[in-house]
């Protein structure tokens, strides 16, 4: 069974016709070849395939596409500014070496985002919170926080 939605993602209206079954994860990497979001546990537990349902992060893999019609989702490829150019939050992530492998860094971006939409100036304690859904394999959490700390006094996202 398939069903026909309409979707927001990253600014640009998309009219898909998904089967019931397609998560969002599934609808973002083969429907629209957005494939920043990673597939790293296909079970809510990584964060991997985190991105933005109306500005909250959510695990990807875990939602069905039918269940976004008429939502807006940002991917880490909708970050960049109105000009295209890299957020604070991602310039801090590159300066500050929070990047190793790279395969967390799409949910632990979106995840940081949407920290600092509610909260401009999170204390640190507040970051490891925010990302508690979000395994780094490589441990490269320290530079993470860092990285989100210093976007934060630099005015966030």
């Amino acid at each position: 069974m398939t069903q026909s939605i309409t979707v927001t993602v990253n600014g640009k209206t998309e009219y898909l016709t998904v089967p019931s079954h397609m998560t969002l994860l599934g609808m973002l990497r083969d429907r629209l070849a957005l494939t920043g979001t990673k597939n790293g546990c296909s079970a809510g537990e990584c964060g991997a395939c985190t991105v933005l349902v109306d500005g909250e992060p959510v695990n990807s893999c875990m939602m069905l596409a039918v269940e976004v019609g008429g939502h807006e989702v940002v991917t880490v490829e909708g970050l960049t500014d109105e000009d295209g150019q890299l957020t604070p939050l991602q310039k801090a992530f590159a300066e500050h070496n929070a990047v190793q492998c790279g395969f967390c860094t799409p949910g632990m971006l979106l995840s940081a985002q949407a920290l600092l939409k509610r909260n401009p100036h999170p204390t640190e304690e507040g970051i490891r919170q925010a990302l508690v859904g979000n395994l780094c394999r490589c441990t490269g959490y320290v530079r993470i926080i860092e990285a989100i700390q210093a976007a934060s006094s630099e005015g966030g996202t």
